[in-house]
């Protein structure tokens, strides 16, 4: 992508549906033989990628309308994920659960996706042993079975686990009793994700919290679910209204799955406020530079603190703070890729263990720079948005995985940017 910095951006964008949420939905069409109807999926490259797993395993996929998918798995013919579609995207684990649950046996391929720290399965599988699978590691591949089904149980994780939640929850709402999922993921993804399962049949109690109950049923029916919209992208546009000092409306957003992060915006003399509730229970948002950047000391954490998802963008936006911030990443360990790359540009940040120091300065400087994961690609992207002269992001594809339409979306707030194929 090439971009021509210093337009301040204006004008409205559209959020699509939430990826983190789209991707455990479509692995949950698996619990059933039943029509399922997902609406509101973004047009992504691991949505993409999880389509051809799912249609691999035996999955009936039709388009039925725009962001609309019905899925029919009236057989599963395959219980084996392999590694060529497991290592494009690491959400693909998501269906080791369903399998389990449903056929009492999986291969599932050990995942890949973004190289951002370790983030091993190894919670899946010890609490798919709590629940009776015998399970072993084997050229690669997760070997699981359960010849007499899953059996309830108490889960304690001892770290919050987004995945980990929700390959749980499907395992139990066809396991044999009551499963407690304890420190389960609070995540708004996470909730919404426990309401699709509730509306296929399941017995959810407690989603939304830290400690979900599940009471196992014998099977669950097909639904009609709408995904919420992406927080994660509504963060990253609201970034790109400050950065540029331009003035942008999120259409269709949750306003108070971003509490914590707007907050943060408005310490650091960022404005946001909802000009609009829809009919569907939806925020349009306007978002602003009020004032000069000020520094704010960020650190990450499970919801609701601040999201690790929209590190690297704010990391971006404190590059031209005035004065100094630091950024401190407690989710993963390996989420500081985009600096040596911010720094080509100009930006004066320092790594100390987990925690980045930003020392803003009033602009920087258009050059070529290289995506190394999907948030650290769209930082970037909002780097040269604001810096002076051009910049060239590499390696866009990473984008690709959690955007749509991210050069659309710009382009109709004044972007001056161009997507081009070498």
């Amino acid at each position: 992508m090439k971009i021509f910095g210093g337009v301040p951006l204006r004008g409205e964008v559209a959020i699509s549906g939430a990826k983190n949420l789209a991707l455990p939905a479509l692995a949950a069409t698996l619990l059933t033989e039943d029509l399922c109807t997902l609406r509101n999926i973004p047009d992504l490259s691991d949505i993409a990628s999880m389509l051809d797993l799912l249609n691999h395993l035996g999955m009936s996929i039709d388009r039925c309308g725009p962001n609309s998918i019905s899925l029919r798995s009236s057989v599963i013919k395959s219980i084996t994920a392999p590694y060529d579609f497991v290592r494009k995207m690491r959400a693909s684990i998501l269906v080791l659960g369903p399998l389990v649950a449903r056929c009492r046996k999986a291969s599932v391929s050990l995942p890949g996706g973004c190289a951002i720290g370790a983030r091993g399965v190894n919670l899946h599988i010890k609490a798919l042993e709590l629940m009776g699978a015998d399970i072993a590691i084997e050229n690669g591949y997760i070997n699981a079975s359960a010849p007499n089904g899953l059996f309830g149980c108490n889960i304690n994780f001892p770290i919050s686990t987004v995945t980990g939640t929700e390959n749980i929850l499907m395992a139990a709402v066809l396991a044999n009793g009551t499963t407690r999922i304890i420190n389960a993921a609070m995540e708004p993804e996470v909730a919404a994700f426990a309401d699709l399962l509730i509306q296929m049949g399941a017995k959810i109690d407690g989603h939304g919290g830290s400690i979900i109950t599940i009471e196992g049923v014998d099977s669950l029916h097909g639904t009609d679910f709408t995904i919420l919209p992406d927080r994660i992208e509504a963060g990253t546009y609201a970034i790109a209204a400050a950065i540029t000092n331009g003035r942008i409306i999120l259409r269709n957003c949750k306003y108070n799955h971003l509490m914590q992060f707007f907050e943060t915006l408005r310490l650091s003399g960022i404005e946001s406020k909802v000009i609009t509730k829809t009919s569907e229970n939806l925020d349009d948002v306007e978002v602003y530079r009020a004032e000069d950047i000020r520094p704010v000391d960020v650190q990450t954490a499970p919801y609701p603190g601040f999201a690790t998802d929209l590190q690297a963008q704010f990391t971006t936006l404190m590059t031209i703070c005035n004065g100094t911030s630091s950024i401190t990443e407690n989710i993963f360990e390996n989420r500081f890729m985009h600096v040596p790359e911010l720094a080509r540009m100009g930006a004066n940040i320092s790594i100390h263990g987990r925690t980045a120091i930003v020392t803003g300065r009033k602009q920087l400087i258009g050059t070529q720079v290289m995506a190394t994961d999907l948030r650290a690609s769209v930082s970037l992207v909002l780097a040269g948005l604001m810096a002076n002269g051009k910049t060239v992001v590499n390696r866009l594809y990473h984008i690709d995985r959690g955007y749509e339409n991210v050069d659309q979306k710009l382009l109709a707030c004044n972007a001056k940017i161009e997507r081009f194929t070498v």
